[in-house]
C-alpha cells in the first residue's frame, strides 16, 4: 500500500507542477493578447479552462466506454491545439522582448552632419571652379589666380576628407545596426538560419515544441497519478463462503461412531486411500449440495457432482448415510 501511494504521489507532484506552469503561461499569453481589461480577463479564463481540460481529459475518460473516449479524444485534440497556440504566442513575445533588451545594450552610433550626396554636390562645384581657374590666362593677375587655385585645391581636399569621415561613420552605424539585429535574434535561431530557415520560422517552431512537450508531460503524469487502483486485482484475498446449513462433524477414521449399522460403514470408510482433509472437504460439498437441493443422495449424482470415481462416490454416499443417521439420532436426544 505504501509503495502504491508513493507511485501515485510522485507523478501527481510532477503533473501539478506542469499544470501550474502551463496555467501561468496561459495567463500571461491571454493578458498580452487582450486589449481592454475585460478582454484580458476573459482570455485568461478561457486559457486556464483549456489547459486544465487538456491535462485531465485523458485520465477522466479512461474508465468509460469507447463512445465517451472518442468524444473526449476529439475535445482533447481541440484543447491541446488552442493551448499550444497560446503558449507559442507567449514564447514568441517573450523572445521578442528579450531581443529588445539585448539590443538596447549595443551602443547607438549616430552620423551627424551632411551625407555623402551633399558632399559630392559641393565637390562637383569646387572641381568646376578649379578647372576654370586652371585654364585662365593670368596676364597681370597671376598672383590672384594662383591664390584662387590654391584655395579651391584646399577646399577640394577638405571635401574629400569630410567624405572619408562620413563614410567611416556610416560603416560604424551599419555595424551597430547589424549587431543590434543579431542581438534581437535568438543565438540558436541564428545558427539554424545557416540551413536556409528564417529566424521567424525557427522561433515559431521552438515555441510550438516547448508547448507540446510541457502539455505532453502534464497529460502523461496525470494519467499515471489518476490511474485506477490495481492492488485489489493483483492481491488474492480468500473468499469465505457463508453457508446457512447446520454445523456438522466430518467422519474420520479416528472418530468412533456408535450407531446402529455404523461400524460396518466406518470400517469401509477407513479403507479409502484418499487423504482425510480431502474426504472431509468432498463430504462437505456433497452435504451442502444435498441440503440445497442441487443433487440427490445417490452414488450417480455424487459422482457427477464431484467428477470422481465410482468407488469414491460410493464411499462418500456411505459417509453421508452415516452422517444423516448421526444427525437424526442427535436431534432425538437433544432436549426440547
Amino acid at each position: 500500500m505504501n509503495n502504491e501511494k508513493t507511485m501515485r504521489v510522485q507523478p501527481a507532484l510532477l503533473a501539478l507542477a506542469a499544470t501550474l506552469t502551463a496555467v501561468s503561461l496561459s495567463i500571461l499569453s491571454g493578458w498580452q493578447r487582450g486589449g481592454l481589461l475585460a478582454e484580458r480577463v476573459l482570455l485568461v479564463c478561457v486559457g486556464v479552462v483549456l489547459v486544465v481540460a487538456a491535462h485531465l481529459l485523458p485520465a477522466l475518460c479512461r474508465p468509460h466506454g469507447w463512445r465517451i473516449r472518442t468524444l473526449g479524444a476529439a475535445l482533447w485534440i481541440g484543447c491541446i491545439a488552442t493551448t499550444c497556440y497560446g503558449h507559442a504566442v507567449f514564447f514568441l513575445m517573450a523572445q521578442q522582448r528579450a531581443g529588445e533588451i539585448r539590443a538596447a545594450v549595443v551602443p547607438i552610433v549616430s552620423a551627424p552632419g551632411r551625407n555623402l550626396a551633399e558632399i559630392a554636390g559641393d565637390r562637383v562645384g569646387v572641381v568646376a571652379r578649379l578647372a576654370r581657374v586652371t585654364e585662365r590666362k593670368c596676364g597681370g593677375q597671376c598672383a590672384a589666380v594662383r591664390i584662387e587655385r590654391t584655395t579651391l585645391t584646399a577646399r577640394l581636399d577638405a571635401l574629400d576628407a569630410e567624405s572619408v569621415e562620413v563614410t567611416r561613420r556610416e560603416l560604424a552605424q551599419d555595424r551597430a545596426n547589424a549587431e543590434r539585429t543579431a542581438a534581437k535574434a535568438d543565438p540558436i535561431a541564428g545558427l539554424l538560419t545557416a540551413f536556409g530557415v528564417s529566424a521567424g520560422h525557427v522561433d515559431l517552431l521552438a515555441g510550438m515544441v516547448f508547448a507540446v512537450v510541457i502539455e505532453g508531460v502534464a497529460c502523461f503524469c496525470w494519467l499515471l497519478a489518476l490511474r485506477p487502483a490495481e492492488s485489489a486485482a493483483r492481491t488474492v484475498t480468500p473468499v469465505k463462503d457463508v453457508s446457512h446449513v447446520l454445523p456438522f462433524t466430518a467422519v474420520t477414521p479416528t472418530s468412533p461412531i456408535i450407531t446402529r449399522g455404523g461400524n460396518h460403514a466406518t470400517k469401509r470408510a477407513q479403507k479409502d486411500n484418499s487423504p482425510v482433509g480431502e474426504r472431509a472437504d468432498d463430504l462437505t460439498r456433497v452435504l451442502t449440495a444435498i441440503r440445497d437441493g442441487t443433487i440427490r443422495g445417490t452414488v450417480t449424482d455424487i459422482r457427477k457432482h464431484l467428477g470422481c470415481s465410482q468407488a469414491k462416490a460410493a464411499a462418500l454416499r456411505k459417509q453421508y448415510v452415516v452422517h444423516a443417521a448421526t444427525t437424526e439420532a442427535t436431534s432425538h436426544v437433544m432436549p426440547t
